[in-house]
């Protein structure tokens, strides 16, 4: 083996601020927002059990949810606790385990935010055809494809990041493993991973946002037809929460991964991937539900009916 290859065991993290004075406001601050996205995605799933909720928009909003809270669950844990250890490291097999599902998640997000407009799209531009168009069996063939893609894209990125040798040194300039700081350090030529990187984001991340673009167009173009001030507000209210979501989420993975790698810098960029890895499953649930009548009622009774729930089985067995 070559003398500059080295095998690692493990890899030294660099955690979101060194600075001493900052460590604890910010892990308290992260374990708030972690526990608030733990809560409102599980609250959103929970409250999917309502009858009035079966439809096929809150069947992918239910996935949405179920990624969000694995998709922070794969970093989050990690990242907290590298602000309080003085050994900041992550082993060879926690960092292969938490690439593959950090890009799976992420190529199964982008995925299933474009099957979400395709909904968004045939409720909307086609209403009479729409419940054989989106029939029970087609919402789960979609949402097995978004995630089918998603880790498929995974397991190609995972395999070729990770059959680079190191040079020496094992220390992510990153909270989390992550493909480009990892080829950085990388004593190989990158080249055909960079431009896989490259062609694959282009395909899962950069495809799916301009297919949500198109149906977007067509979409607008459909609500300006309608006759009714009250139906055109009401057409476009059902997919304001979903564009919102989307362009937070994909103007910071696009950012993030469809572009050339000589123009990443990795201390900007672990900024970047703080929005869409932190504060965008957080806010999901919060912008889908903000001007969602239907989902709020369900949350309400769900908070409620649990509320009342607890003392009159206590009183019961009194």
């Amino acid at each position: 083996m070559d003398a500059n290859k080295t095998v690692t065991k493990y890899f030294f993290l660099l955690p979101l601020t060194t600075h001493p004075n900052f460590k604890i406001l910010l892990f308290y601050s992260l374990l708030l927002i972690y526990i608030l996205t733990l809560a409102g995605n599980i609250t959103i799933i929970l409250s999917l059990f309502n009858k009035t909720l079966h439809k096929p928009m809150y069947f992918f909003l239910g996935n949405l949810s179920f990624l969000d809270i694995c998709y922070t669950s794969t970093t989050m844990p990690k990242m907290l606790e590298i602000l309080l250890v003085e050994m900041k490291v992550i082993s060879f097999a926690g960092c292969v385990t938490q690439l593959y599902f950090f890009i799976g998640f992420v190529g199964t997000e982008c995925i299933l935010l474009c099957m979400m407009s395709y909904d968004r799209f045939l409720a909307i531009c086609y209403p009479l055809r729409y419940s054989y168009l989106m029939s029970d069996k087609v919402c789960i063939n979609l949402a097995t494809i978004s995630w089918l893609c998603g880790f498929v894209n995974s397991v190609v990125h995972t395999m070729f990041t990770f059959q680079k040798h190191l040079c020496g040194s094992n220390k992510v300039n990153y909270f989390y493993c992550d493909i480009p700081p990892l080829l950085s350090i990388s004593c190989e030529e990158t080249n055909i991973s960079e431009m896989l990187l490259l062609c694959i984001g282009i395909f899962i991340g950069l495809t799916p946002f301009l297919c949500i673009i198109v149906s977007y167009i067509y979409i607008i173009f459909t609500i300006l037809k309608i006759k009714s001030v009250k139906g055109r507000q009401k057409a476009f209210s059902t997919c304001l929460s979903h564009l919102t979501v989307v362009i937070l989420y994909f103007g910071s993975v696009n950012f993030s991964y469809v572009r050339p790698i000589s123009s990443y810098s990795l201390e900007k960029d672990r900024l970047i991937s703080v929005l869409y890895s932190v504060v965008s499953p957080m806010l999901n649930p919060l912008i889908y539900t903000m001007k969602n009548k239907d989902a709020k009622k369900a949350i309400y009774r769900l908070i409620v009916h649990n509320s009342f729930k607890i003392p009159m089985e206590i009183q019961t067995r009194e």
